[in-house]
Protein backbone atom coordinates (compact mmCIF):
# COMPACT_ATOMS: atom_id res chain seq x y z
CA UNK A 1 0.00 0.00 0.00
CA UNK A 2 1.53 2.91 -0.88
CA UNK A 3 0.86 6.59 0.74
CA UNK A 4 -1.62 7.79 -1.45
CA UNK A 5 -3.40 5.01 -1.18
CA UNK A 6 -2.99 5.16 2.62
CA UNK A 7 -4.62 8.55 2.84
CA UNK A 8 -7.36 7.90 0.38
CA UNK A 9 -8.09 4.96 2.80
CA UNK A 10 -8.41 7.20 5.73
CA UNK A 11 -10.20 9.82 4.03
CA UNK A 12 -12.82 7.64 2.70
CA UNK A 13 -12.92 6.19 6.80
CA UNK A 14 -13.18 9.49 7.73
CA UNK A 15 -16.17 10.56 5.70
CA UNK A 16 -17.87 7.33 6.37
CA UNK A 17 -17.51 8.03 10.31
CA UNK A 18 -18.93 11.39 9.89
CA UNK A 19 -21.66 10.98 7.76
CA UNK A 20 -22.81 7.41 9.49
CA UNK A 21 -22.02 8.41 13.09
CA UNK A 22 -22.54 11.92 12.43
CA UNK A 23 -19.09 12.33 14.73
CA UNK A 24 -16.02 14.96 14.16
CA UNK A 25 -12.28 14.29 13.28
CA UNK A 26 -10.22 16.11 14.94
CA UNK A 27 -6.52 16.08 13.30
CA UNK A 28 -3.34 17.28 14.89
CA UNK A 29 -0.24 18.28 13.35
CA UNK A 30 2.94 15.76 13.98
CA UNK A 31 5.10 16.69 16.70
CA UNK A 32 8.50 17.91 15.55
CA UNK A 33 11.64 15.56 15.90
CA UNK A 34 14.07 16.34 18.13
CA UNK A 35 16.94 17.90 17.38
CA UNK A 36 20.11 15.74 17.22
CA UNK A 37 22.72 16.74 19.23
CA UNK A 38 26.29 15.13 18.72
CA UNK A 39 27.20 12.86 21.30
CA UNK A 40 30.11 13.77 23.40
CA UNK A 41 31.80 11.31 26.31
CA UNK A 42 32.23 12.99 29.12
CA UNK A 43 35.70 11.88 30.64
CA UNK A 44 35.68 9.63 33.75
CA UNK A 45 38.18 10.27 36.95
CA UNK A 46 40.49 8.16 35.04
CA UNK A 47 40.54 9.75 31.37
CA UNK A 48 40.74 13.21 34.25
CA UNK A 49 43.72 12.27 36.17
CA UNK A 50 45.75 10.80 32.74
CA UNK A 51 45.06 14.09 31.37
CA UNK A 52 46.33 16.03 34.05
CA UNK A 53 49.36 13.44 33.92
CA UNK A 54 50.34 14.42 31.22
CA UNK A 55 50.33 17.64 31.54
CA UNK A 56 52.44 17.54 34.31
CA UNK A 57 55.15 15.45 32.74
CA UNK A 58 54.91 18.13 29.90
CA UNK A 59 55.42 21.18 32.23
CA UNK A 60 58.19 19.32 34.11
CA UNK A 61 59.92 18.53 30.80
CA UNK A 62 59.60 22.30 29.81
CA UNK A 63 61.41 23.33 32.85
CA UNK A 64 64.34 21.09 32.45
CA UNK A 65 67.05 22.81 31.55
CA UNK A 66 68.44 22.21 28.11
Amino acid sequence: MTKDELRAELERQKQLFETVYGGEVVTYAAQPEPERQPWRKRPSLLDEAFAEEIRREQKRQADLPS
